[in-house]
């Protein structure tokens, strides 16, 4: 299957653009849910209980945050994926495939709007 290897219009870069404003928005709330989580020196009552289970739960206080700590900077790098696509619909090369240069399915852009490769160009990989 052959793409277009036509840009997006602007009317469809504005879509993309309102789209990936409202990611980065719930992304940004996300983060701040799981930073608060990680960050969090209350240990909601913990004192009192039994040393035998102290211990336990110290450690899987420590695990807990380090897997917190892992999704905040997974989801820091997501918001950074899809702040780099709005720099591309700015400079008018969004959802064009950075190895094909043909266009990114529209229906792919609205479900990945930070993708830069089409489904062939991934499919090679």
């Amino acid at each position: 299957m052959i793409e277009n290897k036509d840009k997006y219009a602007d009317a469809e870069l504005q879509e993309f653009k309102e789209l990936i404003l409202a990611k980065i928005a719930h992304a940004e709330e996300d983060l701040r849910l799981i930073q608060s989580s990680y960050m969090n020196d209350s240990n909601n009552g913990t004192d009192d209980t039994s040393p035998t289970f102290k211990a336990f739960e110290e450690g899987s206080e420590t695990m807990s945050k380090e897997s917190n700590v892992k999704l905040a900077i997974r989801q820091e790098k997501f918001i950074r994926d899809l702040q780099n696509a709005l720099l591309r619909i700015e400079n008018k090369t969004y959802g064009i495939c950075r190895v094909t240069g043909n266009k990114i399915q529209k229906e792919r852009l609205k479900l990945v709007p930070h993708a830069t490769l089409s489904i062939a160009a991934k499919k090679m990989q």
